[in-house]
């Protein structure tokens, strides 16, 4: 690593922390020592996820299961939309292929495989070890613990469920604590749609590694931001918070998650179409106003300056700083779904492959408009008597989010 790299990096660790200070409640009582904790567990964490050839070697078998589920999907989604697999020459392939039949059903597939792990215990046991190290780093409680880490697998609205009797409870810092921890993080039903996405562009890549590397490192993250936001030593603690049941047997966990898999690909294909029709009429008429004056106008290009400096402190040279705010804004603005498939279409040579990799990790998130409303929603639902509060801290988790995400990006960057 050059001197100047090595530079880039520190005033990038620096400059993303400071960028949530103006943010804070109160920055006189800020503790340095969970933004040091934060930082050096990322750091770790990381070191251990991509270089230990064990784990790499456990990812590429992750790799093979995606595949599997991929294929798996493939299977059970041409049995429902009509065409063979075997018949290449078939209508329906091509509509198999679109996005509502090719991507939508992995989100359904892997719901359902996600909700039998967890009523299995496999899911529930990593969680459990994320969210104690997380407890013992940042002092925060059980039950908040569990809802963030929870997040690695499951949705942003599924992860409070675990902790539904105690959310009423919380903490302003801990609801900040569980909306940041849901929007820093991608729920495992979508990382195999979004792998359907991207596996052309990064054929060379394991994704899932990078995807649950990206979301386990965002959670220290997400809790380190929410603690720079609202300063605070209040904890709601209770040991019975990890056992919580959401599934009472096999085959409750088979339909349930399938049905939860079906909100969430409905929730994702309906917002698709509203919000890439609402940009194309705005471009419409960012195109006459920049017609008007001489300039080529569009909301691609605004999102771009405003974010280039942020993705500059990730670690991205200033050349491609402009192409990768361009996606960190699309993604914050609309949502994963539109900025993944942008940074997949990138011609060869625009961004190097270190960039398009820093910018992956920090699109890995639902961090977005869109999801603020959903947690609101659906956290509101679990203790309507909190829905003030839920609202106070909304637009802080969604900047956390995002600077977690980013947090995240710049980490990996010094692996890579």
């Amino acid at each position: 690593m050059s001197a100047f790299n090595f530079i880039h990096i520190i005033i990038g660790f620096i400059g993303l922390i400071l960028l949530a200070v103006p943010f804070s409640n109160n920055y006189k009582i800020i503790n340095y020592r969970y933004i040091f904790y934060g930082i050096l567990s990322q750091l770790i964490l990381a070191a251990i996820l991509l270089k230990v050839p064990f784990i790499i070697s456990f990812f590429e078998l992750l790799g093979n299961g995606v595949t599997i589920l991929q294929n798996a999907t493939v299977e059970g989604a041409s049995f429902v939309f009509g065409y063979p697999p075997s018949d290449s020459d078939s209508v329906y392939r091509s509509l198999l292929e679109t996005f509502a039949f090719g991507v939508l059903p992995y989100i359904i597939v892997m719901s359902c495989v996600s909700a039998i792990l967890w009523y299995w215990g496999v899911l529930p046991f990593i969680v459990n070890l994320i969210s104690k190290a997380c407890q013992k780093l940042f002092n925060i409680g059980g039950p908040v613990g569990l809802g963030a880490a929870a997040n690695v697998f499951i949705g942003q609205v599924e992860a409070p469920l675990l902790i539904k009797p105690y959310v009423s409870k919380l903490s302003n810092k801990e609801l900040l604590i569980l909306m940041t921890a849901g929007m820093a993080t991608v729920a495992g039903s979508v990382m195999v749609a979004l792998i359907s996405i991207l596996e052309v562009q990064f054929a060379s890549v394991n994704l899932i590694q990078h995807f649950l590397t990206a979301s386990v490192l965002s959670v220290p993250a997400a809790i380190m931001y929410a603690n720079i936001m609202i300063p605070s030593n209040e904890i709601t603690d209770s040991s019975e918070s990890s056992n919580t049941k959401v599934y009472n047997s096999t085959m409750d966990a088979i339909t349930t998650g399938t049905a939860q898999g079906s909100n969430i690909a409905v929730s994702v294909g309906t917002i698709l179409i509203a919000v890439i029709a609402l940009v194309y009429i705005a471009n419409s008429f960012l195109s006459l106003l920049g017609g008007y004056i001489g300039i080529n106008l569009s909301i691609e290009m605004i999102l771009g300056y405003l974010f280039a400096p942020i993705t500059w402190l990730m670690g991205i040279p200033w050349n491609e700083a402009v192409i990768a705010g361009e996606l960190l804004g699309l993604k914050t603005t609309l949502n994963e779904f539109v900025a993944y498939p942008a940074l997949a279409s990138l011609e060869d040579g625009v961004m190097s492959e270190r960039s398009k990799l820093i910018t992956f990790y920090s699109l890995c998130g639902f961090a977005n408009f869109s999801s603020v409303g959903i947690l609101i929603s659906g956290i509101g639902a679990m203790a309507p008597e909190r829905k003030d509060d839920l609202i106070k801290v909304s637009f802080k988790a969604l900047v956390a989010a995002t600077l977690a995400s980013c947090m995240t990006g710049l980490v990996v960057g010094c692996f890579i």
